[in-house]
């Protein structure tokens, strides 16, 4: 198997990745488990965290927001360690994270 490029996946991106491969079922089970949204909903939420136009939140952030959800301020800077996001900046991602999780 070849690298052909580097991307940080969500789980649901990953999922679909790994969908039809039969060595892979262990990991369908945690995919289950832990994967909260679904892809078209995944999507939308990376666009609105976009949409902020912060220049400290990388794609690979966006991703881990995805994966994990926060649900305060605290859990979102605990996502944010390299950068650190100002209150305003924190609440801002939970405000859009709490649309999804409802």
């Amino acid at each position: 198997m070849n690298v052909l490029n580097r991307k940080a996946l969500t789980m649901v991106e990953a999922k679909e990745y790994i969908k039809n491969m039969s060595e892979s079922k262990p990991i369908h089970g945690y995919f289950k488990t832990f994967s909260k949204l679904s892809r078209d909903k995944a999507e939308k939420l990376a666009e609105e965290i976009k949409a902020l136009n912060n220049p400290k939140v990388k794609d690979s952030d966006i991703v881990k927001v995805i994966d994990l959800l926060p649900e305060d301020s605290e859990d979102v800077n605990k996502i944010f360690i390299e950068v650190g996001l100002s209150e305003e900046e924190a609440r801002a991602v939970v405000d859009i994270v709490s649309k999804y999780i409802k």
